[in-house]
């Protein structure tokens, strides 16, 4: 038995199928005709890191270490002086596999043999089984395409990715693969998603899954693997970039905030992710989470709504959640013994037409899977309450992200919102699941119950298989 997952970085459902329905990928094609194609959500924030956590290890990132792609450690616990922040764009990416909770097991840790390709979250997999891990001629590579903009170098790095990655599955048959292609990401931030060279990354992926599968075949493999393509994260058009940092200092505030971190008494961490969420950590000079913002900061909160970039906001360190929207009013939101909740105050800010009292995990997705943020009432509960999040917490409205200043190339494209385009991914498997998938932490208990393996407990996700 074996499990191979192809992630097509940053894909949308609608993206995948009118490739498929182009022609311009017969393999994964065939795949969609023999299993199905699915839509299924991703977690809050919906960006790349954090995202992949929910495959490796079936849980939602920020309970277990991951609450963005930056972030402030509060209680100075695993990052180190003078800023005490995380950033895993760039060397501190390789901190993650220390970050992450260690009593949540990864899928290399509980499998005999795996094959990991770009995929973040490593611990478990020894280094020779890690295509593309970190040196400093892969480093200089990166870097050079990223901070030029060439998204056809990008193209070039999935292609070499792929290549790899197809030839140890024939020639070492591991039992779990998991490899990142992250060609539709990087052509999706620089040129848009309905660009046509996202078909040409897409055509990686195809190409991949193809000569995996012929391979499988030709040694009678393909019976017992289940190979599996999914997302992370999707994307919608941006065109004005917010500078929340600035805006905060203008407050009156000294920030700490990436690149440049070093600041002195700082006051607040600015931390976004994405770019379309950001975390504000307030109050930094405490090493314990406060449960409610004092006048100052409650002030900066309501200035923060009034702008347009802000669509949701979460005021979070307390038992329960607020949730403003500037266009819908306030409700708050919470999960206790008898479940999840959402409660209207003074209005409806995600637009659900209803409050939703005691609901499972699976009844709160059903309330909210139909509106623009679906999933939203169990992907706020699980972020605010996560001890590494900030205490206001921000959802960029559409065409609108949180980072003008020091992204090597304009974003055209954007995601880590609680927005539809973000949190709704692709899911195509090549045999019929025995239930419909909900969501991306579906995958990891899934994969092993493919292979025949316990699922460990207290996993968010329930296997479709």
């Amino acid at each position: 038995m074996s499990v191979v997952i192809l992630l097509a970085d940053g894909a949308r459902p609608d993206t995948l199928d009118a490739a498929l329905n182009s022609g311009s990928l017969p393999a994964l094609a065939r795949l969609r005709e023999e299993g199905g194609l699915h839509a299924v959500t991703s977690c809050f924030p919906s960006v790349t890191g954090p995202a992949y956590a929910p495959f490796l290890m079936g849980r939602f990132p920020g309970p277990i270490g991951l609450p963005g792609l930056r972030w402030f450690d509060r209680a100075r616990a695993v990052c180190s002086f003078p800023d005490y922040t995380r950033s895993y764009v760039g060397y501190q990416m390789g901190r993650v596999d220390d970050d992450i909770d260690a009593d949540a097991p990864t899928m290399f840790e509980l499998c005999d043999s795996s094959l990991g390709a770009l995929n973040v979250i490593g611990r478990g997999l020894p280094k020779a089984q890690r295509i593309g891990s970190i040196n400093l001629r892969s480093a200089f590579r990166a870097a050079t395409t990223h901070f030029s903009g060439n998204v056809a170098g990008w193209l070039g790095i999935d292609r070499e990715v792929g290549d790899q990655v197809a030839r140890r599955i024939r020639d070492e048959k591991p039992e779990f693969t998991f490899a990142a292609l992250t060609g539709v990401d990087k052509v999706s931030h620089a040129r848009g998603q309905s660009d046509p060279m996202i078909f040409d990354a897409l055509r990686i992926v195809d190409d991949t899954a193809a000569r995996i599968r012929r391979d499988a075949e030709t040694d009678g493999r393909w019976d017992d693997m289940s190979l599996w393509i999914v997302s992370d994260h999707g994307h919608s058009p941006v065109s004005q970039h917010e500078d929340l940092v600035r805006i905060v200092q203008d407050h009156g505030f000294r920030t700490v905030s990436h690149p440049w971190v070093f600041s002195r008494a700082p006051e607040i961490g600015v931390m976004v992710s994405g770019n379309a969420m950001a975390h504000l950590y307030v109050g930094i000079a405490s090493h314990e989470r406060p449960t409610s913002l004092n006048s100052r900061y409650a002030a900066l909160a309501d200035s923060l709504l009034r702008r347009e970039s802000v669509d949701l906001m979460l005021i979070a360190g307390g038992p329960t959640t607020v949730v403003r929207s500037r266009l819908r009013g306030d409700a708050t939101v919470w999960h206790d013994g008898d479940g999840f909740h959402y409660a209207r105050s003074s209005g409806d800010p995600l637009a659900l037409g209803a409050d939703v009292s005691g609901a499972s995990a699976d009844a709160a997705y059903d309330a909210t899977i139909a509106s623009d943020y679906p999933d939203a009432i169990v992907q706020i509960a699980h972020v605010a309450s996560a001890p590494r999040s900030g205490e206001i917490i921000l959802s960029a409205s559409r065409d609108w992200d949180f980072r003008s200043r020091y992204e090597p190339i304009p974003h055209l494209s954007s995601h880590g919102a609680l927005h539809r385009e973000h949190m709704m991914v692709p899911l195509l498997v090549n045999r019929p699941p025995k239930r419909t998938p909900r969501r991306t932490v579906d995958v990891m208990p899934s994969a092993l119950a493919a292979l025949g393996k316990p699922v460990p407990p207290a996993l968010d996700g329930e296997s479709f298989v």
